[in-house]
């Protein structure tokens, strides 16, 4: 994946404040990170986390409070703009089209903002919008939208794709679209840097994927080896009313097969190598001794959300909540 002419982004101490209702928000947090090129990486966590800060930075659309932030071998700075800018293609959190203007005209009109880079026919079906290409923006459903958005970060055959949250509000079908859509430009030799909370999505489609919180990076590898971190590939989720102290992470440890164990006051995750045959009789049997008689038991694999819990103690749908 790495290529001799270095890494498609190097961050080093990266920092970024803001202010807010007059404190200052810390966003960026000391962050260091380096994406090899010909990789799909995927920046992961929940809302607030320093993700959409981080890709700005990168993208040259906000300017950090210090750091070193090297795009394509290059930093961004007065002389040097519309060179990286040509080199890279940026898919935002929202974008806005024309509403009267159709998908071909749209394409036809950000093509021309390039000296070289795709014809709109190859785009349109690198995103599968041939059908649509000559349909008004106010017929397009959602994931059509968001699929023309990717479309026109792919007109300038970009070295460098930036995804922001591209499937947030999407539905299943739609978000596999865009999935295949990042897949073929990784088989094309680019590089994509993907934001996401979405946890089976970076396990499907990234290299290597940074967890990150507060604005610093709390784990970085594949996700098959930050899975592996856990120290087994499977997980048992036991929900119950209130453990109320009735039943403890020792408790948990000392059923069978339990390498790992995370706790909160009504969810108990196990990790384990492999699931015991004995081990469901087991947490039965804990649970009726400590009086929980009311409780759901749950066999699935390990995940990405799995390595946030271990790291952070929290589970990242408690973050998504308003």
């Amino acid at each position: 994946m790495s290529g001799t002419a270095g890494p498609a982004i190097e961050l080093r101490e990266l920092r970024k404040t803001y202010r807010k209702k007059g404190e200052v928000v810390t966003a960026v947090d000391g962050l260091d990170l380096v994406v090899a090129r010909g990789e799909v990486f995927g920046l992961l966590g929940p809302n607030g986390a320093g993700k959409t800060t981080t890709v700005e930075i990168c993208e040259g659309l906000t300017e950090p409070d210090s750091g070193l932030a090297r795009v394509l071998g290059r930093e961004w700075r007065r002389g040097v703009d519309d060179e990286i800018r040509a080199r890279i293609g940026v898919c935002l959190q929202e974008t806005k089209f024309h509403e009267k203007a159709t998908v071909r005209e749209t394409l036809a009109l950000f093509a021309a903002f390039f000296d070289r880079g795709r014809r709109v026919d190859e785009v349109l079906d690198l995103v599968s919008l041939r059908e649509k290409a000559s349909a008004r923006q106010a017929s397009l459903s959602g994931g059509q939208r968001q699929r023309l958005a990717v479309a026109t970060a792919l007109l300038g055959a970009p070295e460098l794709l930036f995804l922001d949250e591209p499937t947030t509000g999407l539905d299943p079908q739609s978000r596999r679209q865009l999935w295949e859509v990042v897949r073929s430009v990784r088989a094309g030799d680019g590089t994509v840097l993907l934001t996401t909370h979405y946890m089976d999505e970076a396990q499907q489609l990234c290299d290597r994927v940074a967890i990150v919180d507060q604005g610093r990076v709390i784990a970085l590898d594949t996700p098959r080896a930050l899975i592996r971190s856990l120290g087994g590939e499977h997980c048992v989720e036991i929900d119950v009313d209130d453990f109320a102290g009735r039943v403890g992470r020792d408790d948990l440890r000392r059923l069978p097969g339990v390498v790992g164990v995370e706790l909160s006051s009504t969810r108990a995750v196990l990790v384990l190598p492999h699931v015991e045959s004995s081990l469901p009789g087991a947490v039965e049997a804990l649970l009726r001794a400590r009086g929980l008689v009311d409780h759901r038991f749950a066999v699935r694999p390990a995940s990405l959300e799995d390595v946030f819990l271990h790291h952070t103690g929290r589970q990242l749908a408690e973050q998504e909540k308003p």
